[in-house]
């Protein structure tokens, strides 16, 4: 895991990047929580996507939005953190030409920012959404949703109501060639705490079976 800094649109952003050596490897970007309650590069869940991604043989990358740790900036009302994320993934793709393909994943804030980033980039593949503000924010931007994905969600959440992911996905469910997998993990909250294992693991199985970065995951933690 190498420390890097990119050029953002306000100035500097501190990230940590993972790069794999097996060419052609897919690509990953990682989004944290709210910036101005405490989200960082650094949060559990974030990091816990960030390890997931790294074990599955992507290059992965998660970073600071403006304004938070080393990076330069402040708040941007999300589209700045919007412009910081679409900067973050131009870098990864600068440096990974040959990339097999495209994922992105965010927890609670960082998950809407990343629903807005794949709207504007083709070259999403997937998307994993991890208790997506579906009470706090509006989501009707995904109109259509131009990929499918995983939304997971804590069944205990007592931020995020689970009937408003749930309704969500059921809305997005019902458009042409789209599936959105959801998965409720029973007595989590917001911030998974014992069940952050369990999260992890359905990450994994979910990506595995859409057929990307698989093959690696055993040969890298012989």
């Amino acid at each position: 895991m190498a420390e890097v800094i990119i050029n953002g649109p306000e100035g500097r952003l501190e990230g940590r990047y993972h790069h794999h050596k097996e060419p052609g490897a897919p690509i990953a970007l990682i989004l944290h929580p709210h910036p101005e309650h405490g989200g960082t590069m650094n949060n559990k869940v974030t990091y816990a996507l960030y390890k997931s991604f790294v074990e599955m043989g992507f290059n992965t990358m998660r970073f600071n939005f403006r304004g938070v740790g080393k990076s330069e900036g402040r708040f941007g009302q999300g589209e700045g953190e919007l412009s910081d994320a679409a900067c973050v993934l131009d870098w990864m793709q600068t440096y990974n030409p040959m990339a097999s393909s495209c994922w992105i994943a965010g927890f609670s804030f960082g998950a809407w920012i990343s629903m807005q980033l794949l709207m504007r980039r083709p070259e999403v593949e997937g998307f994993v959404s991890v208790s997506p503000p579906a009470n706090m924010y509006d989501f009707s931007f995904l109109a259509p949703c131009p990929v499918s994905g995983l939304m997971i969600h804590g069944e205990k959440d007592q931020i995020v109501p689970v009937d408003s992911v749930s309704k969500l996905c059921e809305k997005l469910s019902m458009q042409k060639n789209i599936e959105i997998t959801q998965n409720i993990i029973a007595n989590a909250d917001h911030f998974y705490g014992e069940q952050l294992e369990e999260m992890m693991s359905k990450v994994k199985d979910y990506v595995t079976s859409m057929g990307t970065g698989s093959v690696k995951l055993s040969q890298e933690q012989a």
